[in-house]
């Protein structure tokens, strides 16, 4: 019988047999270099390894180190086998275990959704900021994620902000709302998010005082610097916008300054890429001149959300 200890090294030791990934491939398009891509690749290897051991064991990754001599059942180590061949050809551990951490919570993801990134945590960050600023003002801010994918945007904005009344979560994705249900249901915000299908801000049922999105923002041109787990697993939906990236986020906004769908001092909240600021910030002023833009870098020091305050 395989021990917990012989299953980790076994896993780490086939996952180093897989074929490095270049500086540059790790580099992920318009999202711009993160800061994991300055670890060493066997801290990934081993991470991956425990991940997809104890989603197989049904335990904490502690538990794993806690009880090192633990044996697997003969299943649990074929299917803990299977995973790590997967994983080894390049399947992300989010799709092959079906949950990603968000924001401090638990999402279901598959092959219809993007997985949540890491960077994205600072939308939400921003997002909460305005929320509050609005609501101590005496307000009761009406707020609608568009492009949301998996629906870990608002629902992380519902659970983090209790006094948010309800809230938008508009997708052109039948099958992505599909999987934003589920995690409003593990979530328990079944009425609070209200899920709409559409394009961009067309479902929208009024006007709202917060507009966050998450849009494809990686251009064609880039293809070839997108690591394989993302180019062959991910929906292309959820990733690309033209050439450069910036298609359907230029429509977007085009669109919000066409309608009625921002009330007086609304806020607009957009993740971009680390090099669309320029272009995105002249679009902005071109469409409402008297807007005030505020840009905040991520962690790893790149431009990553645009902040529109009407």
């Amino acid at each position: 019988m395989t021990t917990v200890q012989q299953a980790l090294a076994q896993g780490i030791q086939r996952l180093t047999q897989t074929p490095p990934i270049s500086a540059q491939d790790q580099n992920q398009g318009g999202a711009g270099p993160r800061p994991g891509d300055l670890l060493p690749r066997d801290h990934f290897d081993s991470l991956d390894a425990q991940l997809l051991l104890s989603h197989v064991l049904h335990v904490e990754r502690s538990t794993l180190y806690g009880y090192p001599e633990r044996e697997l059942t003969p299943a649990q180590e074929q299917h803990y086998q299977a995973l790590i061949e997967r994983r080894a050809q390049g399947e992300p551990v989010a799709y092959l275990t079906g949950h990603k951490e968000f924001y401090g919570l638990d999402f279901i993801v598959d092959r219809r959704v993007l997985i949540p990134r890491p960077e994205t945590e600072l939308l939400v960050e921003t997002a909460l900021l305005v929320c509050r600023q609005k609501i101590a003002a005496g307000s009761a801010p009406i707020v609608a994620d568009i492009g949301t994918g998996s629906g870990a945007i608002p629902i992380a904005l519902a659970v983090n902000e209790p006094r948010l009344p309800y809230l938008y979560a508009t997708d052109i994705s039948s099958d992505a709302l599909a999987v934003a249900t589920l995690n409003c249901q593990r979530h328990h915000l079944e009425q609070r998010v209200r899920l709409l299908q559409g394009d961009l801000i067309a479902p929208l049922p009024e006007p709202v005082d917060v507009l966050t999105a998450n849009l494809p923002y990686v251009g064609t041109n880039e293809i070839a610097l997108l690591t394989p787990d993302v180019y062959d697993y991910e929906p292309h939906l959820a990733l690309f916008s033209g050439p450069d990236g910036l298609d359907l986020i230029e429509r977007f906004l085009k669109d919000v300054a066409r309608s009625n769908v921002l009330k007086a001092e609304a806020v607009v909240l957009l993740e971009i890429g680390f090099q669309q600021r320029e272009r995105l910030s002249q679009v902005v002023q071109t469409l409402w001149p008297r807007a005030r833009l505020d840009v905040y870098k991520d962690y790893a020091g790149w431009d990553r959300v645009l902040q529109v305050n009407m």
